[in-house]
């Protein structure tokens, strides 16, 4: 039985505290210090929440006894696939997979999750996005290509490093929602388990609500605010709603 998702990711949580507690802040003429430094962790905070979002769904992942899954930080891209992609399947109605061969290209993409499924020799690839906020056009149109990219070179990519998928699907996973790219090849958070047909989402959120305990916890620390003042603010505050409330 493997460990519990939220035990193997406490301790990357608890770093990812401690380095944003150690962060530098310029501080705001307008906000003053408290404000200033509270601002810059909570941005950091959203920032690196991704990273752990990525962490969480790959551990989760690797407990199916049936999926290999892994990551790649530097996935090639062709010039010549760029092209492709631009030229034929820039508008989703006309892009049907081009399959072309994996080699090195003329820039890499940072894929955060690979699935392959040996039950049925399926071969998935995710950017996964908070999902919580607007993209402009432009931003849009990068992650279309991306995926789409990534799309054309997943089964030659999957032969690349040892399996010999038989469907290949590159999508991106919106955490929380945010439509970037039309269907089918946007996912939510909420379709996970469905999607992976297998327990995804809830492991998650326990370690996200752990994340964000932790988090108002240091905010309560440089803040020098009382818990009280700090329920004030918050009523919704995890820390606040818990029986161990007064450890904090």
């Amino acid at each position: 039985m493997p460990e519990a998702l939220i035990d193997r990711m406490r301790p990357h949580v608890d770093k990812t505290i401690a380095s944003l507690e150690r962060k530098e802040f310029r501080i705001d003429p307008i906000a003053g210090e408290t404000y200033s430094r509270a601002t810059s962790i909570v941005s950091a905070a959203y920032k690196r929440h991704g990273s752990i979002l990525e962490r969480s769904l790959r551990e989760r992942l690797s407990d199916c006894d049936y999926f290999t899954v892994w990551h790649e930080p530097k996935f090639q891209i062709p010039s010549e696939v760029d092209h492709v992609v631009s030229s034929r399947n820039s508008e989703i109605g006309n892009s049907l997979p081009v399959e072309m061969p994996y080699r090195p290209g003329a820039r890499t993409l940072q894929v955060d999750a690979f699935v392959f499924d040996r039950r049925v020799k399926t071969l998935r690839a995710y950017e996964l996005k908070r999902g919580n906020g607007e993209f402009d056009s432009g931003k849009k149109r990068s992650i279309l290509r991306d995926v789409l990219s990534i799309q054309c070179l997943l089964k030659s990519y999957g032969a690349s490093v040892g399996h010999q998928p038989e469907l290949v699907e590159s999508r991106l996973i919106s955490y929380y929602g945010v439509r970037v790219l039309p269907d089918p090849l946007n996912i939510f958070g909420v379709d996970l388990d469905d999607h992976f047909v297998f327990r995804v989402r809830d492991p998650i959120e326990e370690v996200n609500a752990y994340f964000q305990e932790q988090l108002y916890s240091l905010l309560a620390r440089v803040s020098g605010l009382s818990d009280a003042e700090m329920a004030s603010f918050c009523p919704a505050c995890p820390l606040h709603n818990s029986d161990d409330a007064a450890l904090h």
